[in-house]
């Protein structure tokens, strides 16, 4: 799993990563039918799809690991496949395993070396990768005794080493429990505050949301949807089931959002879009007003909920219930 550091930085106004029409065929098998999308620098980027739309050919095109059948593209600033380029570029696999009886800093000596990092600068830069994933104290220990979340961090900071400007991530947070996860999605969060771009392929759609900037979702070969969460997922609502509000104080509730009363439910009421900090001010307005609040529920669609619609299935509606947490008003938060 080598690393590939980085040493030079392309215009800020350009892309990350552009793509145009990308293809890429497998004798009859289509499997890339044609990808465009763009990746701005310096941010976490989600690449979602189910299993066969071609996330992982992807990800082999963009590092240059096999050629296009047809279209074109930029990483870097330079054309797909560019050599120089790659020594800029991060990458962790989905699956990798280390020598259990290898201790942590000669894993990343060793990728130091395969990358062909400086040899005056590698030691400083293995050990600066061990304190960025957090592992400076368990340097010396052998990698068969390091927990799953600790692997995988080791494994960051191997993409980490060099100090990339673009780091690809395969499933990151793959099969890691919610400490794990925890881990991981800290280390990312903190390469992209040092600038560095992050392009996440992943099917853990819960945590696409917690760390993405941008998401993309990518069908038989094509980006059918991309953009930030708050695109992709509509708007901010609160749904509120009130009693005995007044008809002008119920009126009045349209300083918040477009007020819209369930038919079938004329207590419950919905507003939208609404800024979530000001999801208190319209509790307290009802009660000042003499009315009784009953529950108060906050949410949008979830990404699950939109990834199915895209793809053209049927959300689960358990799920989508789910999605919405009822809070009592009368329980401190």
């Amino acid at each position: 799993m080598p690393a590939m550091s980085a040493h030079s930085t392309g215009s800020p106004s350009a892309p990350a990563i552009e793509t145009r029409e990308l293809s890429k065929r497998f004798g009859r098998t289509v499997a890339l039918a044609g990808l465009s999308m763009r990746v701005e620098p310096g941010e976490v980027f989600g690449f979602l799809g189910p299993n066969g739309a071609g996330k992982t050919t992807s990800v082999k095109l963009l590092l240059g690991l096999t050629a296009a059948t047809s279209g074109s593209g930029t990483v870097l600033g330079a054309p797909i496949g560019d050599r120089e380029t790659r020594r800029r570029i991060g990458y962790l696999p989905e699956l990798f395993r280390y020598q259990s009886w290898l201790r942590a800093r000669e894993v990343l000596r060793l990728h130091a070396d395969l990358a062909r990092l400086p040899a005056t600068r590698r030691s400083a830069e293995v050990q600066n990768a061990l304190e960025t994933v957090g592992l400076a104290d368990r340097a010396n220990d052998p990698v068969g005794t390091f927990s799953k979340g600790m692997q995988q961090r080791l494994g960051l900071g191997a993409a980490l080493l060099g100090s990339p400007e673009l780091v690809f991530l395969d499933e990151p947070t793959s099969a890691l429990d919610p400490v794990g996860r925890t881990e991981v999605r800290q280390v990312i969060r903190a390469a992209r505050d040092r600038g560095v771009t992050v392009f996440l392929n992943s099917h853990l759609l819960s945590e696409v949301e917690l760390v993405c900037d941008r998401v993309a979702v990518v069908n038989r070969g094509r980006v059918v949807a991309s953009g930030t969460l708050d695109e992709l997922l509509g708007e901010q609502a609160v749904v509120v089931r009130v009693s005995d509000l007044p008809s002008e104080a119920r009126a009045a509730l349209g300083a918040y959002g477009t007020v819209e009363t369930n038919p079938a439910d004329p207590d419950e009421l919905t507003i939208r879009p609404i800024d979530p900090a000001r999801i208190p001010d319209v509790v307290a307005g009802i009660v000042a007003a003499g009315g009784r609040v009953h529950a108060v529920a906050q949410g949008r669609e979830t990404l699950e909920e939109r990834f199915l619609e895209l793809l053209g299935a049927a959300p689960d509606p358990e799920g989508s219930a789910a999605a919405h947490r009822a809070v009592d008003p009368g329980t401190p938060r």
